[in-house]
């Protein structure tokens, strides 16, 4: 197959991709897989991003993927730097993001020939791609250049629809790799009207043909969705008109509205209260939270109390296997269908909202006014600029988020990597999101994740991006004073803890962003609210304290729990018979 060849299927793929909705790309430097990038680069419609490496490059797509909600294509080249695309990959697969991975390779007369950066690349994702293709053939014949229109289509689609995913296309390309002189014109154009070579026409979404029977006493749980939809206000009003409290992770997009319940991880340590608070029947929405609390009180309910999941992508998110139905029908659809015309039970909303106000009240004040890291995830609600996405590191913060975050409409969409809830490429995912987001983005990040991935930094200024980073700088893994392993004495602090001693203002320095170290609530509110120059992110550093930090959330729970005894009891629930 000649250079030309090789550039003409390229162009047509790529042509098909920007024609499907692909709107951003992502490349990294390579030999072989020069034909790839080029022919991107080329392709009017989709803004191509330009990577140093490839672990940044997957996870920048994985963010501009999430905001947009559109497959985004990454390439690289051939042997190890297909390996470091996987843990983005993985984390595609598991939240459900779509992304179209392209490898370049080898061609098999160079494979296990001892051939430079030549590895086993065949299904190199094993099952954490939707789709695996070889794409190989001989030359740009008018079928061929009619196949690959059609297979990067099916590329598009198969990531975006159904359960949405990565797919992964692997290029064996043969030398020469650059093309000498002009391409010629295309012996099979595309679709003249502009469309697709091949339009998926999807179905039109329809309510579940059953429902459960709505008892007074229901509860609803919406978990991380992260997507632009309809859900997060059909499921508030759902909540709102049944007098279902809604415990919403702010990743659902619902933490919002009189149903709201936004500290049900405080609430539901409480023994007594999650006893005597035992729904009815509890409808979830989305992956479930990530509060260990309100897992535990869902696993615990009983047989007795029906469980329904509106699971559309067969996510399956039922660790503790105590759903009674998964129904696979449009969500917002069968919420319509199932919204009574009246609220069912006045007193049961009233009782959740005046334990909730409770114990908020509770800890606020038990805060305090220092700049501490919970502070710090609360003041996020209403510090930021109107409409900001809220990226938020795993580990401590995603926690403290879900724990302290008010409800409200101030911010827009709040996303996380929580699909296989690592740290990695943390930096790279809200660069993403910054690329193919309209709106301010502001990070929230801890020290170590911030280390795990401190070479996405670059990105910033090498792609003109804008970016507000907020660190919470303990000097270590501060999640692990909460675990059992904590008592383990020096070998603790040394392996699990790991004390750095960075300073991330010479990070800054070196990477072009704007720093600035806050210790009161009001700088934060100002650094917050400053313009940020596209090409210089800023830094903004909150120190704290592992061990304080671990006595503060402690306090906040012991002033909770206190609170929450104060409140009185709902009346037992008529029988629903009666």
């Amino acid at each position: 197959m000649t250079a030309i060849d090789t550039y003409l299927l390229l162009r047509a793929f790529c042509e098909e991709l920007a024609r499907c909705g692909v709107e951003h790309a992502c490349t990294s430097p390579g030999s072989r897989n020069t034909p790839i990038l080029l022919s991107l680069a080329r392709q009017p419609g989709i803004h191509t991003w330009s990577h140093l490496d490839e672990r940044s490059a997957a996870f920048f797509a994985l963010g501009a993927a999430k905001v947009s909600g559109r497959p985004v294509a990454v390439t690289c080249t051939s042997g190890t730097a297909t390996a470091n695309y996987a843990p983005a990959v993985i984390e595609a697969h598991e939240a459900r993001v779509p992304l179209i991975v392209l490898t370049a390779d080898r061609p098999p007369e160079l494979r296990n020939v001892g051939a430079g950066q030549a590895i086993d690349q065949l299904k190199l994702y094993g099952d954490a791609v939707k789709w695996f293709v070889e794409v190989d053939v001989p030359g740009a014949s008018d079928h061929a250049l009619r196949w690959i229109r059609q297979l990067a289509c099916r590329a598009y689609w198969t990531a975006a629809t159904g359960r949405p995913g990565p797919v992964h296309l692997n290029f064996p390309l043969r030398e020469p790799l650059v093309l000498r002189g002009e391409l010629p014109d295309d012996p099979v154009p595309g679709r003249r009207d502009g469309r697709p070579w091949t339009a998926r026409v999807a179905a039109p979404p329809v309510p579940a043909p059953w429902a459960p029977e709505l008892l007074p006493r229901g509860v609803v749980v919406a978990g991380r969705h992260e997507r632009e939809d309809e859900l997060a206000p059909t499921l508030r009003e759902f909540a709102e008109t049944a007098g279902y409290p809604l415990l919403a992770d702010p990743l659902s997009g619902a933490r919002s509205g009189e149903a709201a319940i936004a500290t049900y991880d405080l609430l539901l340590r409480d023994e007594a209260f999650a006893a005597r608070m035992r729904p009815q029947l509890v409808i979830r929405s989305g992956d479930l939270p990530t509060s260990k609390p309100l897992r535990a009180w869902l696993a615990a309910l009983g047989d007795d109390v029906a469980q329904v999941a509106l699971d559309p992508e067969s996510a399956w998110q039922d660790p503790d296997g105590v759903l009674s139905y998964v129904l696979a029908a449009d969500p917002v659809q069968t919420l319509r269908v199932w919204t009574p015309p009246a609220r069912l039970d006045d007193d049961w909303l009233e009782h959740w909202r005046a334990a909730d106000a409770a114990v908020t009240e509770a800890a606020v004040t038990a805060l305090g006014d220092e700049l501490s890291e919970p502070r710090v995830a609360r003041l996020l609600g209403d510090a930021t600029l109107e409409g900001t996405t809220l990226v938020v590191a795993s580990s401590m913060p995603i926690r403290d988020v879900e724990l302290y975050l008010p409800p409200g409409d101030h911010l827009g969409q709040v996303l996380s990597n929580r699909g296989a809830n690592g740290i990695d490429g943390t930096v790279s995912t809200a660069f993403g999101v910054a690329a193919a987001s309209d709106a301010p983005v502001v990070l929230l990040i801890g020290d170590v994740a911030l280390a795990h991935d401190i070479g996405g930094l670059v990105a910033g200024r090498r792609l003109d991006l804008a970016l507000t980073i907020v660190l919470l700088n303990n000097d270590g893994g501060g999640i692990f004073h909460f675990l059992p392993v904590s008592g383990e004495g020096d070998a603790f602090e040394e392996h699990v803890a790991t004390p750095h001693g960075l300073e991330f203002e010479h990070a800054a320095e070196l990477y072009g962003l704007d720093y600035e170290r806050v210790t009161q609530e009001a700088e934060l509110r100002a650094a917050l609210r400053a313009e940020v120059t596209p090409g210089r992110p800023r830094l903004i550093e909150v120190r704290t304290d592992r061990v304080a930090n671990l006595e503060l959330h402690r306090r906040v729970a012991d002033a909770a729990l206190k609170a929450l005894s104060e409140v009185s009891p709902p009346a037992p629930a008529a029988s629903p018979g009666a």
